[in-house]
């Protein structure tokens, strides 16, 4: 298999690996969080999001209004999405801001991205399907 040209690539090859066989956003969302930050399922999920998860697609590619020049927008981007499922948008977003995430920084703007993304696949607006496709015309270059 050929390397991704870049993380947010990889991101999308992830997303599209993990709508195989079409699954439910929960599940869709659960694989996503695990192919790109690490985060195991519940309990220790949780704990997994606590720490920060985990760069498992590392590299840059993003574009500009996301790309906080670490290597770790993937993990960014699949924890904020995890912790959405699992915690709520508003308990996300306010942990998110209360951790130095201001919503108009990179790192904060991909985590309004991450909400979006959440929403419109929990509420049928984007199908699992569509997932990758819809990262990579909003997330990469």
């Amino acid at each position: 298999m050929a390397l991704p040209a870049d993380a947010c690539s990889g991101l999308v090859g992830l997303a599209e690996r993990c709508a195989a066989g079409d699954p439910a956003p929960h599940v869709f969302l659960r694989r996503l969080a695990r192919g790109g930050a690490g985060v195991r399922p519940l309990p220790l999920g949780v704990l997994d999001l606590a720490r920060g998860g985990r760069n498992l697609v590392r590299g840059r590619g993003f574009r500009a209004v996301y790309d906080d020049g670490s290597a770790g927008q993937v993990r960014h981007f699949c924890g904020v999405a995890r912790a959405c499922q699992l915690l709520g948008v508003t308990a996300t977003r306010w942990l998110m801001e209360h951790s130095g995430d201001a919503t108009s920084s990179p790192d904060g703007q991909l985590t309004e991205a991450a909400i979006v993304f959440v929403r419109d696949l929990r509420s049928g607006r984007l199908p699992v399907a569509g997932a990758a496709a819809w990262i990579d015309q909003r997330l990469c270059r």
